[in-house]
């Protein structure tokens, strides 16, 4: 009886720095991120996937606490990445789809607020960038329709980027010059 109290204790206090360590991060991420002028659609992808390095940590922590047998638990991840292996490779565009997403939020020139167009030989789609998710580009037209867009399509297609603040700051620039 005795070693079920310190094992709930020993969860609680994890809970508690947990909760603690995703406010602390997201705290400092939002800061730092405003610093360097971030936008908010990489503020938030940037906390997601530090909430799930702390999350998993704490789960592995958990594990050690109420001693979870090392042989049943490697068996356990070793079923669950299998099957996940075989979903992703049944479904080779969905892990497309996150790789490009990854790759649109280190490397394009994307922002929330930004006007694209996509030009595709038989029909452009163009409007308003409303959000970036881990699988889609969700653009809103000219006539107010949500149109998403897989992240795979961006990267794959020819894309005209026009920057809301991009005509003002030329203007500003060459004013002062």
């Amino acid at each position: 009886m005795e070693t079920y109290k310190l094992q709930i204790i020993e969860t609680g206090i994890v809970i508690l720095l947990l909760i603690a360590i995703r406010f602390i991060i997201k705290h400092s991420i939002n800061k730092t991120l405003k610093k360097f002028h971030f936008s908010l659609q990489r503020r938030r992808m940037t906390i997601k996937i530090m909430n799930l390095f702390i999350i998993m940590s704490a789960l592995i922590a958990l594990t050690g606490i109420w001693g979870i047998e090392k042989e049943k638990l490697l068996l356990f991840i070793s079923s669950v990445l299998t099957i996940l292996g075989i979903a992703f490779f049944a479904q080779w565009s969905l892990l497309s789809n996150i790789t490009a997403g990854l790759i649109l939020y280190f490397n394009h020139p994307l922002k929330l607020g930004d006007h694209i167009r996509i030009l595709e030989k038989d029909f452009i789609i163009e409007g308003k960038i409303d959000d970036v998710t881990f699988f889609f580009v969700h653009i809103i037209s000219a006539e107010g329709d949500r149109i998403t867009v897989p992240n795979s399509i961006i990267l794959q297609k020819n894309i005209s980027v026009k920057h809301p603040n991009e005509g003002k700051a030329r203007i500003e620039k060459e004013k002062h010059s």
